[in-house]
């Protein structure tokens, strides 16, 4: 016997690494003699075979043994023996038993084993089998019974792919998923490799249509056209090509009873006209069954224990879904057109009733129309309204599309399929309905369609681009909609930070078509923008009174908007509220992520810190939910400045870096610009004021190129902190004193409670000792009409090192010990651990946070313990002195104690032994936790 077997090398895998890296394991420890086995499960498509064949084939390049390797014949399924006899006859060599003898004798499954290890003792051996499940059951469990008693030293490895792993119960068992995103896309680039570049809209929707199947990728990709495949002409609805993964899922419903087949035939028609995933009613399908000539008794089977359908239908309560999607895709596939229309025109009965027909029977006559039908067409267009939720619609409407004669119409309907499939929340859906529509048909509702779901999902320089040009094109007949192009056109403007792009599309917006509060808006956001900021703020003020009777989320958000400019945060806040209160009643879905984001970034400004982060939370699951990355950046970048005041560190600079992540590419400066000022924030709270400047500087400085026009101001505070805690005030006055005046200009025309403190607080950290202590007690005063904890804390934190400064350390305790406990009062634990580190430093006894124990620091000072870890952390003696108010002379005085104190000879060494001593304190806080648990 020779390993001569030839297994053709596929392509490469992709997305597949972790299970290569599983199967290379296996083939290792073959090479060194030790067997096993492993059953790869997949539903058909998912790659199963491209793995067996790979293992196969660098088992034979990589100098292993023989491998018998074989696949199943559906056709020889009734055949006893026959799986067994084709893997035999895949040997390359003479077997002690031949094969053609199974066929006529059978084997014990004690047999095959120990054929298999005589095979092994020779050599080390690698048996593959594909499609198992397709095997005769005598094949099965013979090969199964052997392959659990292939333990160490057989020399044999079994690798077994199957649908399931019911046949294989007790081995291994490693079940393939879908492919993610990136695999899926490189490779389709793969696929795709020597055409044009591949539309975006085009891209997203064959990545969604085959869910991450790569067999079902390739078919689709592969019977487009390169016009299809470019965009230049629309996509066929549906899509061709996948036939032969249908056809393979339907392969395994083949041995059900006829009964059993027009059960499952009622229920895939069934969803036909449900939302995506709903899967069907169970009541209309007993009804259906027994119109059908069903039996009581084989419905309650069929629908009440899986075994009746062989697993394919699963009861959720009242409703019924398929064990796979493309399992019921397979089945309306497999059935003859005649009989698929018959089930579809009996559900239409059933739905129906006296009177015009209801959607859901319109949409069962148009799954069983023949061919196009204008009539029908019209009245599932006509029925596509409110109160109809936006899912329904969307279905309704395209199928309304498929069924229309005049092309202008069906693009039309192929649009408002998109538009509500884009208010649905149903990003991927909306893009695969505008991929029908040919360019030359999409008029000014498309470019609309397009733009918006840009605005919440992509650059948002095309989003504006896009909107501009729906607008120009809807403005003779269609008012409701460009006024919502232009406005969706000024917030793109606004994400990118370009306040001149920003007001040309508010510019745009015609005064005759907008309503009262609109027309304010728009007249006092263009005043605010171009420098009128009295004559804005009075109309922003009326906008914001008239929202006290509004219903429209849309008018809501924009009123809060209108508080946020005025800095009437509780105004926001209250707005924000309701907006997301109507939201949540009325809908539409698409707009939750928006609404939560804007109310969470109210209650930042508003100092309600833990309330942001849980409604930035949630509205990150929405934004996730409904394919909306823009909204996602956005919420990271507010989930960002809620971990800058309550930790971890390691939240904000995580939740900072996907807000820059996804900034970046889509041009979202407002995003971007919130992350670093949190990361920056955190800083100051952890003692690095140094680094918070640099972020800081860039954001705040005037002009282009800089922080976003609107909300760069409310980082200047931290900027001032940053900038005097670092020793860098004297090097750069003539900056900080350029964005303190700007500063108090822009504190005179807000109405933000925080603002007139935080001014004071900046002015006294830049002047000299005995004036700071009064501007300290000016921006004390302010706080106390304002109200808030943290930025209150904030203040008495920056007096209390003044005073230490000045060397009144017992005076100091005060402000100290009050800004701790405010900062514990709203959970800013980073900033109450930097205000106990000053409070210890003026000589009070306060517990370190995290660092209780013993631990290498427990013999020194409050003071030595603060120095020992600033140097640990590699900041040198001057960065110590300033972030401790004292002078690098007393630094390196402390330092030579520690030195003494802790036995060591260097910096390295301090820093070594801190971090031993982090690690075993963090060690006994994990055992100590699995203890409680």
């Amino acid at each position: 016997m020779t390993s001569s077997t030839t297994v053709h090398s596929p392509l490469r895998l992709y997305g597949r690494s972790g299970e290569i890296a599983i199967l290379e394991a296996l083939l290792g420890r073959l090479r060194a003699g030790e067997g096993g086995a492993l059953v790869l499960t997949a539903p058909p498509g998912l790659g199963r075979t491209a793995l067996l064949r790979q293992a196969a084939s660098r088992y034979l390049g990589g100098h292993g043994g023989p491998v018998l390797y074989a696949s199943a014949a559906p056709t020889e399924q009734r055949l006893p023996y026959s799986g067994l006899h084709a893997l035999l006859c895949s040997a390359p060599g003479p077997l002690p038993l031949a094969p053609d003898t199974i066929l006529r004798t059978g084997i014990a499954p004690g047999a095959l084993l120990a054929l298999m290890r005589a095979l092994g003792a020779r050599q080390p051996l690698l048996v593959c089998v594909d499609d198992a499940h397709a095997w005769d059951p005598d094949s099965r469990a013979a090969l199964g019974f052997a392959a659990r008693r292939l333990g160490a030293g057989s020399r044999v490895a079994v690798l077994i792919g199957a649908a399931d792993e019911t046949a294989f119960a007790g081995l291994p068992a490693l079940r393939l998923g879908p492919l993610d995103d990136d695999a899926a896309t490189a490779l389709l680039d793969r696929l795709t490799e020597g055409t044009a570049d591949i539309d975006p809209v085009v891209r997203a929707e064959l990545l969604r249509e085959a869910a991450g199947n790569p067999r079902l990728l390739a078919g689709l990709a592969g019977r487009l056209t390169p016009g299809q495949l470019a965009g230049r002409t629309s996509l066929p609805y549906p899509l061709p090509g996948g036939e032969s993964v249908l056809d393979a899922h339907a392969a395994h419903l083949e041995g059900l009873s006829p009964d059993a087949h027009t059960l499952l035939l009622l229920a895939a028609a069934a969803e036909e006209h449900e939302p995506d995933g709903a899967g069907s009613d169970a009541a209309l399908l007993l009804r259906a069954g027994a119109r059908a000539g069903l039996s009581t008794a084989h419905l309650d089977r069929v629908l009440f224990a899986p075994a009746g359908s062989a697993g394919a239908l699963q009861r959720a309560g009242s409703r019924v879904h398929f064990s796979h999607p493309l399992l019921r895709r397979a089945v309306l596939h497999r059935a003859p057109p005649g009989r698929r229309r018959a089930v579809h025109e009996l559900l239409a009965g059933l739905l129906g009733g006296p009177g015009p027909a209801p959607l859901p029977a319109l949409v069962q006559r148009a799954c069983a129309a023949p061919g196009p039908d204008a009539a029908l067409a019209e009245q599932l267009e006509e029925a596509a309204t409110a109160p109809r939720p936006h899912g329904e619609r969307s279905a309704a409407l395209a199928r309304a599309a498929a069924l229309s004669t005049d092309d202008t119409l069906r693009a039309a309907r192929f649009t408002a399929a998109a538009e509500q499939a884009r208010l649905a929340g149903d990003t991927g859906r909306a893009r695969a309905m505008l991929a029908r529509v040919g360019p030359h048909l999409a008029g000014g509702a498309a470019p609309y369609v397009r733009g918006m779901l840009a605005l919440r999902d992509g650059p948002a320089a095309d989003a504006r681009e896009a909107l501009l040009t729906a607008a120009e094109l809807l403005a003779p007949h269609d008012p409701r909609r460009t006024l919502d192009a232009l406005f969706g056109a000024a917030e793109a403007a606004w994400d990118m930070g370009d306040a001149i792009a920003y007001l040309d599309a508010m510019n745009r917006i015609p005064v005759a078509a907008a309503d009262r509060p609109m027309a304010q808006y728009r007249a006092g956001m263009c005043a605010v923008l171009a420098g009128h900021p009295d004559r804005g703020h009075a109309l922003l003020r009326c906008c914001l009174d008239s929202a006290d009777r509004a219903e429209d989320a849309a008018e809501l958000l924009r009123a809060g908007a209108c508080a946020l400019v005025l800095g009437e945060v509780d105004a926001a806040c209250r707005a924000g509220a309701r907006a997301l209160a109507v939201v949540r009643t009325r809908g539409p879905e698409a707009l939750l992520p928006h609404a939560l984001e804007q109310l969470a970034y109210a209650e930042l400004r508003s100092g309600q810190h833990a309330r942001a982060r849980a409604h930035a939370l949630e509205g990150l699951h929405a934004a996730r939910r409904t394919g909306q990355r823009n909204s996602a950046t956005h919420l990271h970048a507010v989930l960002a400045l809620a971990a800058s005041v309550e930790g971890p560190a390691e939240a904000c600079v995580a939740h900072a870096d996907a807000a820059l992540a996804g900034a970046g590419p889509h041009g979202l400066t407002q995003a971007a610009m919130l992350a670093t000022w949190a990361v920056a924030r955190a800083d100051l709270a952890g003692g690095r004021p140094g680094e918070a400047a640099a972020r800081l500087g860039p954001l705040v400085r005037p002009g282009p190129g800089t922080g976003h026009f609107a909300t760069r101001m409310l980082a200047v505070p931290c900027y001032v902190e940053a900038m005097v805690l670092s020793g860098r005030a004297d090097e750069g006055a003539a900056e900080l004193d350029l964005a303190v005046q700007e500063f108090a200009l822009w504190s005179a025309r807000t109405t933000d409670p925080q603002v007139r403190a935080q001014l004071a607080r900046c002015r006294a950290l830049l002047a000299p000792g005995e004036e700071a202590a009064a501007r300290y007690e000016e921006a004390l005063a302010h706080h106390d009409r304002a109200g808030g904890d943290f930025e209150r804390a904030r203040t008495r934190l920056l007096q209390g090192q003044l005073l230490r400064r000045l060397r009144r350390t017992r005076e100091a305790r005060g402000p100290l010990r009050d800004a701790l406990v405010a900062f514990e009062r709203c959970s800013a634990r980073v900033w109450a651990a930097r205000a106990g580190g000053e409070l210890r430093a003026a000589g009070e006894a306060v517990d370190a946070p995290g660092r209780n124990g013993p631990g290498p620091l427990a013999g020194l000072t409050p003071q030595q313990q603060r120095i020992a870890r600033c140097v640990a952390e590699g900041a040198t003696n001057r960065e110590v002195a300033v972030r401790l108010s004292v002078s690098p002379r007393t630094v390196d005085h402390h330092l030579r104690n520690v030195f003494a104190a802790l036995g060591v000879r260097s910096r390295t060494e301090l820093a070594r032994l801190l971090d031993r001593g982090g690690r075993a304190r963090l060690q006994d806080r994990d055992e100590k936790n699995r203890a409680d648990l």
